[in-house]
């Protein structure tokens, strides 16, 4: 799948930015890669957040309540 790639201007505090800088140089890899990743599981995480939140009602319907509950279950 072909996907056309833009650009996104983001003003962020100087701090922030030495901080993106210094981790950029450790990894060896461009601080525009690091913020990619970053967004990208920042995205999923509230994906996930969301998926939870509209799933918890059912699962507490079933005796799911706590994450130990749906562990004894698969296990």
């Amino acid at each position: 799948m072909w996907y056309m790639d833009t650009t996104l201007n983001v003003r962020i505090p100087a701090a922030l930015k030495k901080q993106l800088d210094a981790l950029s140089r450790r990894q060896h890899r461009p601080s525009s890669e690091l913020v990619r990743e970053s967004l990208r599981r920042y995205i999923a995480a509230e994906q996930i957040a969301r998926l939870r939140k509209m799933t918890v009602p059912l699962a507490e319907a079933q005796g799911f309540i706590t994450d130990d509950d749906i562990f004894k279950a698969v296990s």
